[in-house]
Parts: structure tokens; sequence; C-alpha cells
């Protein structure tokens, strides 16, 4: 058979012949390859939110945040693992009101303070403030969940502070 006059025959075959199968090397597979990414890529997006609103905490703090975001997570600034927003977070609130007060400019707030007390007395103020909201504002069913999640972390967050 033959396609515009050309022939299957003018085709070189080297290439295309049969082979013995190679040892095959396991490899991981691409599930695995694209959740560990996921993975660090999480981590990641914790240590920037941490150091968003703690340049000056001290290290035990931030291995806390660390580690209560691994275990809800969920972080206190409502960043998901895509680094997109899920919603305005508490500690979100604490840094926009600083910044309107004219207490620092956009990068140099620090919510958490240079103290593993300063961080408890945020943490809780934070807390408070997601439980005790001065006005209703309806949210919808995402937003609810994601406060949900960030009311876990507080707690998780203030349980390894008060540990340190």
């Amino acid at each position: 058979m033959s396609v515009s006059g050309i022939g299957t025959t003018h085709y070189p075959i080297a290439g295309y012949e049969t082979r013995k199968a190679e040892s095959v090397v396991p490899q991981k597979s691409f599930s695995d390859v694209v959740s560990e990414k996921a993975i660090e890529k999480k981590d990641d997006i914790n240590e920037k939110a941490f150091e968003y609103i703690a340049p000056n905490a001290p290290e035990s703090v931030k291995q806390a945040w660390i580690e209560a975001a691994k275990e809800t997570g969920a972080n206190g600034l409502g960043i998901k693992g895509n680094g997109m927003l899920s919603h305005i977070s508490q500690m979100m609130v604490q840094r926009l009101n600083k910044m309107i007060k004219g207490e620092g400019n956009a990068e140099s707030l620090d919510i958490l303070g240079s103290t593993t007390e300063s961080a408890i007395l945020a943490t809780k103020q934070a807390l408070y403030n997601l439980e005790h909201p001065i006005v209703y504002t309806p949210k919808s069913i995402e937003v609810q969940q994601a406060c949900i999640k960030e009311r876990e972390f507080y707690i998780a967050f203030l349980e390894k502070l008060q540990n340190l």
C-alpha cells in the first residue's frame, strides 16, 4: 500500500525491531513524584507564611508552626498548598491592623514577636477573634471549612508553644 506514491518499503526499519527486555530499574511512579513535590511545596508555603508574619521569631516557634501546619493541614494565614488564600485569616487581620495603625510597612510587620510568650499572646488573640467575631458576616461553605481548619491550627500551635 502506498500513500501519495510513497511505498512503505522506503522507510528504514532500523530501530523498530524487537529487542530483548532490558533490566528495568524500579522507578517512582508519577503520582509518587507529584505527591512528594506537593509535600515539599506545602512545607515551603508554611515556612513562607511563617516568615511573612514572624521574621524575628525564635527557631523553636518556627518549628512549632511547621509541626502544627503539618498536623492540621492548614496554617495561620489561610494559605493553601497552591499558594492561594483560602480566606482572610485572623493573623492576616492582625497584620493588616498593624499596617493601618502605621506600626510597620508591608515587609516588616511582625505578628508573633521575638519570644515564645509574644507568639502565644498573638495566637490566643487570633483564636479569640475567630471565635468571637465583631460583626457577623455570612460565609460560603468553603470559607467556613477554612475557618474550622484555621481554628484547629491555632489550637495545635498553642499546644506546641506552651510545651516549649
